[in-house]
């Protein structure tokens, strides 16, 4: 029989070959830095999405308090 390590490194050989190792593509650092400034961005974005239906979500719980006070105010020095 053949021995175990034997046939892992014939199957890793096959799958991670030089054949699929050889890199397609040159990446340059220009190409890093708009991929790390497209990663700022995503975040950026899920931040104040987050943000915006964080307050959205507590305005439902919260009422309007606001504007009862603001209509108070109002009655007291109109009288």
């Amino acid at each position: 029989m053949y021995d175990p390590v034997y046939i892992t490194g014939l199957i890793l050989a096959f799958f991670f070959g030089d054949d699929y190792a050889v890199p397609l593509a040159y990446l340059d650092p220009g190409t890093g830095a708009m991929i790390i400034s497209a990663i700022i961005g995503i975040f950026a974005t899920i931040v104040l999405a987050v943000k915006t239906f964080w307050y959205k979500i507590a305005s439902l719980f919260k009422g309007k308090k606001d504007d009862q006070k603001s209509d108070n105010k109002t009655k007291k020095g109109s009288s």
